[in-house]
Parts: structure tokens; sequence; C-alpha cells
């Protein structure tokens, strides 16, 4: 049993080239430095004294650079490249999470945020053709998976860290170590990278794709209704770095310390158990009953607390089922995009499939934070819950028309 399990556990890691593992090593430095988003809303309201909607705002100012960001950095690879986006997005955020933490008025802290998350968020897309450029076409899926692996450890140290430093040091001292971890990993990607062309794939358009486009991606109606599930689905998930911090702080009455633990679980769950996941369950479901069963799991842990009740035993439970449905729709809602493409309109698509998501961080807090604030944490979880009911349906009724 001990040996399978190894052997599993190797075979799900092979195959990399070494720019991969070197990127990957990159998000590991720069996503262990992750300190200010996890908190930022318990901070505006907790120690700047804003409301749950003024937090809310806040937020979304983020997600609205998070589209900004992911539009420009496409634009900006286009033109200079994937290496010199990602470096300088690295570097130049890095300063711009410092001086996150030198403004007060609600206005302004709306616009540094905004401009944060623009410059930090041109690397996403250059990223992504970054892993084009270096991983083979057939292992695209588990570089992906892989890069999502040190995200995820780093995530797991990050906010941990972070919560310590909230509840010993202050606040003041995350935005400096979050910045100066942006800019290590900058210095890393630069020295342990250095730039050069990359070898041309000579991929052939795919052919397994059930759904394989062959127009433009604005275009075709079972993509874009795609997106509007995997758009649901990130609005779901969401919650979990802006209005589930509150919820734990004000309702179940955990510690900044205590929050960053559990937000820790999730990553290091992640990091231990989603490349071998993958690589087993890949091979025996369809992809959108993994991600019809893995939304339905971040659904049932909100809805745990409407059950239960806010206690600390239910505030675990909810980040495992959390994590168990983060790992089956995550990976999977992105090699399911990955399959409406060929090698001649790849671009146009991730780039929708990116922008999805970033407007999803527009609308993830602004939702929750306000409905928690007219409505009720109670009514919010009741909300999520019927948002992931009808991806269910959604993918149910894709999955029939494929």
């Amino acid at each position: 049993m001990v040996q399978r399990t190894l052997s599993l556990y190797r075979n799900s890691f092979r195959g990399f080239s070494r720019e991969i593992w070197l990127l990957s090593a990159v998000m590991l430095i720069n996503r262990s430095g992750t300190m200010v988003i996890p908190f930022l809303s318990v901070y505006l309201t907790q120690v700047m004294g804003y409301s749950l909607g003024q937090a809310g705002w806040v937020m979304s100012c983020f997600g609205a650079g998070s589209v900004l960001g992911s539009y420009i950095g496409g634009r900006l690879t286009d033109r200079i490249g994937f290496y010199q986006v990602q470096f300088w997005s690295l570097l130049v955020s890095g300063l711009a999470f410092i001086a996150l933490g030198y403004v007060n008025s609600l206005l302004s802290i709306c616009v540094v945020v905004f401009i944060t998350s623009t410059i930090a968020d041109a690397f996403r897309p250059a990223n992504m053709s970054a892993v084009a450029a270096y991983s083979k076409p057939e292992n695209r899926t588990r570089t992906l998976a892989l890069l999502r692996l040190a995200i995820n450890l780093g995530w797991a140290i990050g906010p941990a860290i972070g919560g310590l430093l909230a509840a010993s040091v202050g606040y003041g001292l995350l935005f400096w170590a979050d910045g100066l971890t942006c800019m290590a990993a900058a210095l890393f990607f630069r020295f342990a990278l250095p730039e050069r062309p990359p070898v041309e794939s000579s991929r052939e358009p795919d052919s397994g794709g059930a759904l394989l486009a062959v127009g433009a991606a604005h275009r075709d109606r079972a993509f874009l209704f795609f997106l509007l599930l995997a758009f649901l689905n990130a609005v779901a998930f969401m919650q979990l770095f802006g209005t589930l911090p509150v919820f734990f702080k004000q309702e179940v009455g955990l510690d900044e310390g205590m929050i960053g633990r559990l937000m820790a679980m999730n990553g290091l769950i992640i990091a231990i158990t989603e490349m071998p996941l993958i690589f087993v369950v890949e091979k025996r479901f369809r992809i959108s009953q993994m991600i019809s069963v893995g939304t339905l799991l971040i659904g049932a842990s909100y809805m745990l607390f409407n059950l239960f009740g806010p206690v600390v035993g239910m505030a675990f439970a909810c980040m495992i089922f959390m994590t168990l449905g983060e790992m089956l729709s995550l990976p999977f809602l992105a090699t399911m995009a990955l399959n409406f493409t060929n090698d001649r309109n790849r671009g146009q698509y991730m780039a929708l499939f990116t922008m999805a998501y970033s407007v999803a961080h527009i609308a993830a807090p602004s939702i929750g934070l306000q409905v928690a604030e007219h409505f009720g944490f109670s009514t919010l979880w009741y909300l999520i819950m019927g948002i992931c009911l009808l991806v269910w349906v959604g993918f149910t009724y894709l999955d029939r028309r494929r």
C-alpha cells in the first residue's frame, strides 16, 4: 500500500521541464508572502473602523483592478513578451503593497487597492503564456496543477504567518512582508530563470475535446454559457477571501491567528493531495461531473453554519469541505476551458476565461459583504448554496449537450 502510494506520487510529478519547476518556485516565494488580501476585510472593519459594506467596495476595487490588469497584462505580453511582464509585475506590485499600508481614507485605500491589483494581476496572462511555452502539450494540465500546488503551499505559509503577525505585532508589518516577498520573487525569477526565447510548440489542433472551437470566443455560445457557470462557481468560492474571515471573526469568535491557521490548513491539504487526486480521478470521471461535485461541496461548506451553528468545529469542517470542493472544481474548470480551444484561438478563449474570474473578484465580496450587512450571514449562506445548485444544473445540461 505504501509502495503504491509512493509510486502514485512519483508518477504525478514526472515530465516537467526545468523552467516549469523554476516558475513554480517563483510562485511559492510570492504566495508565501500572501498576507494582506486574506486579512484586508478584517483590517478594514476591525482596525480602520469601516462598515462591512464599505469593506465590500474596497474588495470590489481589488476585483476591478484584476480585470484591468488581466487585459493590460495580455496586451503587454504580446508586445514585450511574457518574461518582462512577469518580472516587472512582481517587482512593482511589491512596492504597491507596501504603499497600501500608509493610506487611511476610504477613497485613497480604494485607489491604491485598485492600482495594486492592476499591477499584480498583469502577471497572470503572462504566466499562462510562459506555461504554454515551457510545458509539453501532453502534461499541460498537470503543469497548471503544479503551479496551483506552489500557490497553495505558499497559501499554507503566508496567511498563517500573517495571522500571527496581525495578532501579536499589528497589521502594519503585513504590508511590508507581502511587498518584500513579491520583490524577492521578482529577483529570484530574474537570476534563476534568465530570459531566452522558448521553443515554440508544434502541437496540432487538439482533437480530443468534444467542444473544440473553430471561431471567435465571443461567438461561441457553449463557451459563453460555460463562462457563466465558471463565474458563478468563482462567486461562491471567493467568499473564502473577503467574507468568510469576517464571519469567523464576528460570528464564530476566532482571532486572527486561528483564522490564519484555518486558511493555512486549506493550502496545506491542497499541497499534499491535489496532484495525486487529479492524477487518479481524471481517468475515471468526466470533467463536468467533477466540477459539479466540487461546486456542491463548496456550497455545502457554507451551509454547515446554518445547519449546525457558527461554532469552531464547523469552521474546521467548512474548510475541509471547501478544500475538497476547490480541488474537484477549479483545476478541471481550467481543463474544460482548454478543451474549447485549439492552437489558433487559445489566446482569446483564455483571455475571457481569466477575465471571468477577475469579474468574480468584483462581484463576490460586494455580494457577500453587502448581503451579510443587510440580511445576515445566514441568508448569504442560503444564497451561495442556491448559486452552487444552479451551477450543478448548468453543468448537467452542458454535459448532456456534449
